[in-house]
């Protein structure tokens, strides 16, 4: 890969100013908005006409659309068009130049800061007008935005990231990691993943072609990160296999294996956080396996502490469609049919009643005698903006885990405790009733969770200012209601303990 013409194609995205804010100016909110839904036509009008080189380059591989030789000359006047001809970034047929690669702006925001990068990637279906191609290279989409928001940002001396596709984990991780190790299955996607790090002049990523851990044979990292290709696809050739999303193995396996080899890989005390699916199965009949407890297993049998939520669950049908639909088929068609056929047999030939979709956090304990997490739940309340922040967060949470797992009750209960700053509280009345029926405690940030609470226990929170001990506002609260005071104690320990996992409560200087 030629560094000096990449180094002239980003003075030309520079010089053009092609960014997300001036994409969004130039063919407005509602345009941006249909682009989202897979609809380009109200942007080309927006830029018909439009002679500048922002224009031209957004014509080109926003909406993958032709441009006359001039106009591109005139927007890639460093690079030239020989030059994007020699990176593989174009085309040119005659008296058009045509992209070979989707190229756009993408900004974010997490615990280092605003930052701003240029992402490549295959172009998609509505550029091509056809369904993906088998070995397609995908760009930043909802997964990856879900996963960069959950990683943990705390600094690192490694990373690795298992199946970086186009890199947009690895580069995230390198803004808090020393090294930072990408993988991939793909040739393909290494290339993109390279081209993605030295456009944006990150150089602290090493990248390495292999299947799942073989790469990095004998090698352990403080973090392990991976979007893996866990859809779960019928084994067979009538089926296509989509190298992005599709890890060759049957099942929920490939998510199994990953799991299982994270531990050898990991430090003492280190840290993995992927994207998964889990199935659920009709096997025993009558009880069936529950998919989320199949996940915590996985964990389990690898001896790693395990936080792993489960966001959504799909039916069979359900999950053959969105990933049929994925690959460029759309529904009505007999190639749709022909498919989703061949997903409900293969879901029918193991049992599987549903697919769950969520997140993992797994870690290599410290030592043999170190307290496990295990910390299995279904949160399917929405995220508001999305998973930004959610890193901090769990690094908050797993803090917590661990300061409370080193005490007993009544260290806890010693402890000055302060209600996080996001926590408010609501209470509903019956018409002409004096006392609420119903309390409940809402958390505007990490997992918005919602918690219904006692009068007691929202009297306790309430008084959690960091200036008293919780035992000493539990001995309040139980003589204000003329409680028992033992009992008083012991609920609220191990409701206190919960909320500290929540990131409700948190410890103040003085706990």
């Amino acid at each position: 890969m030629d560094l000096a013409l990449i180094d002239r194609v980003r003075a030309d995205l520079v010089a053009a100013r092609f960014t997300v804010d001036a994409l969004g100016a130039l063919w407005g909110s509602e345009a941006d908005a249909a682009l989202e839904r897979g609809n380009r036509l109200p942007a080309v009008r927006a830029l018909a006409d439009d002679p500048s080189p922002l224009a031209t380059l957004a014509t080109l591989f926003v909406l993958g659309l032709p441009v006359g030789v001039e106009a591109a000359e005139r927007a890639l006047p460093n690079v030239t068009l020989s030059g994007a001809q020699e990176l593989g970034l174009l085309d040119v047929r005659n008296d058009f130049v045509a992209a070979l690669i989707d190229l756009r702006p993408y900004d974010f925001l997490d615990a280092q800061g605003a930052g701003s990068w240029w992402i490549a990637s295959d172009l998609g279906e509505l550029a091509t007008g056809r369904a993906l191609r088998t070995d397609h290279v995908l760009g930043v989409g909802g997964a990856s935005l879900t996963l960069s928001g959950l990683l943990i940002p705390d600094p690192v001396d490694s990373v690795l990231d298992l199946g970086t596709g186009c890199g947009i984990q690895a580069m995230h991780a390198s803004r808090w990691a020393r090294r930072v190790v990408a993988t991939d299955i793909s040739e393909r996607a290494l290339w993109f993943a390279g081209l993605n790090a030295a456009l944006n002049g990150i150089e602290n990523i090493e990248f390495r072609l292999g299947s799942l851990f073989e790469p990095v044979a004998g090698e352990r990292f403080d973090r392990i990160v991976s979007n893996p290709p866990f859809v779960i696809t019928p084994r067979s050739t009538a089926v296509p296999e989509y190298e992005y999303r599709d890890g060759g193995m049957v099942g929920d396996a490939l998510v199994e294996a990953v799991v299982s080899g994270a531990r050898e890989h990991l430090i003492a005390g280190g840290i993995a956080q992927l994207l998964g699916n889990w199935e659920y199965r009709a096997d025993p009949p009558g009880i069936g396996t529950d998919g989320l407890q199949r996940a915590a297993g996985w964990a389990e049998a690898a001896d790693l502490d395990a936080w792993i939520i489960e966001r959504e669950r799909q039916d069979p049908a359900q999950y053959a469609e969105t990933w049929i639909r994925d690959g460029g088929t759309l529904p009505g068609s007999e190639e749709f049919e022909r498919l989703c056929a061949a997903w409900l047999d293969d879901f029918a030939a193991r049992g599987v009643t549903g697919v769950g979709f969520g997140y993992l956090v797994l870690r290599r304990p410290e030592t043999a005698s170190a307290p496990r997490l295990r910390r299995i739940e279904r949160l399917d309340a929405p995220l508001g903006r999305g998973t930004a922040g959610l890193g901090s967060h769990l690094a908050s949470a797993l803090a917590a885990a661990d300061w409370q797992a080193a005490r007993d009750d009544d260290e806890v209960l010693a402890a000055r405790l302060i209600v996080a700053g996001d926590v408010t509280e609501e209470r509903s009345h019956w018409p002409g009733e004096p006392d609420p029926s119903v309390l409940l405690l809402r958390q505007g940030g990490g997992f918005r969770r919602e918690l219904r609470v006692g009068t007691e226990l929202a009297a306790i929170v309430g008084a959690c200012d960091g200036e008293l001990s919780l035992g000493a506002i539990v001995v309040a609260v139980a003589e204000l209601l003329e409680l028992d005071l033992t009992e008083l104690r012991r609920s609220t320990v191990a409701e206190a303990r919960e909320l500290l996992l929540d990131g409700m409560l948190l410890v103040g200087s003085g706990g």
